[in-house]
């Protein structure tokens, strides 16, 4: 099932893909790393990590770029569809934009963020947004993320410490306990409480 109209998806990926072709360096974060990593939700916007700041001189000089000194990120608006830029040692996530670049993968010709850091950063967004409609694609994504990615957890546990985000964790098993949104992941009841109680006991280890 979509999460987001078919059409705005398929729009938001054409710019995702143009930008591609673009001559600069950028990592892709939030929702379109998650669907890059499980090809189950595509996103409505896009996030991005430039790797240096070669990268944002590249977009205010192509795009109509715009600072969000509120939210300490920059932005490029396209109708409908929003492109966040989030830029080392100015954008404030739940890991530095700079340490980013050191857990991601090539993934379909994109610097794709790994499962491991992608979930933490995930769950950045949830905590400053859990109430609304990106919140609940937030929890989607995480367990998405969590029932078909790949996900090291051993790496997690090691940048929860790295990061002192150990709150995660237990935010992490709430999100996972309540969650009731079936109908988005692919899977019938059974295998739904299968896959948590095995998600579950890799946690707990």
């Amino acid at each position: 099932m979509e999460f987001w109209n078919s059409t705005l998806t398929e729009k938001s990926w054409k710019i995702l893909l143009q930008l591609k072709e673009k001559k600069f360096d950028f990592i892709v974060i939030g929702g379109w790393a998650a669907y890059l990593w499980t090809s189950l939700h595509k996103s409505k916007d896009i996030d991005i990590a430039v790797k240096d700041f070669d990268g944002l001189a590249f977009l205010k000089k192509n795009y109509n770029l715009i600072k969000n000194d509120n939210l300490k990120k920059y932005e490029i608006k396209f109708e409908e569809i929003d492109l966040d830029i989030y830029v080392p040692h100015f954008s404030k996530l739940a890991m530095p934009v700079e340490d980013i670049k050191e857990y991601a993968s090539r993934i379909q010709n994109f610097d794709v963020v790994n499962p491991a850091a992608l979930l933490i950063l995930k769950q950045g967004a949830e905590h400053d947004r859990e109430k609304s409609v990106k919140g609940g694609k937030d929890r989607i994504d995480i367990i998405t993320l969590l029932f078909y990615a790949d996900i090291n957890f051993r790496e997690y546990f090691k940048l929860l410490e790295r990061y002192k985000l150990k709150n995660y964790y237990e935010r992490l098993k709430a999100i996972l306990q309540n969650f009731k949104e079936i109908k988005y992941i692919n899977m019938n009841p059974r295998e739904f409480k299968l896959k948590k109680t095995e998600i579950m006991e890799k946690l707990k280890r």
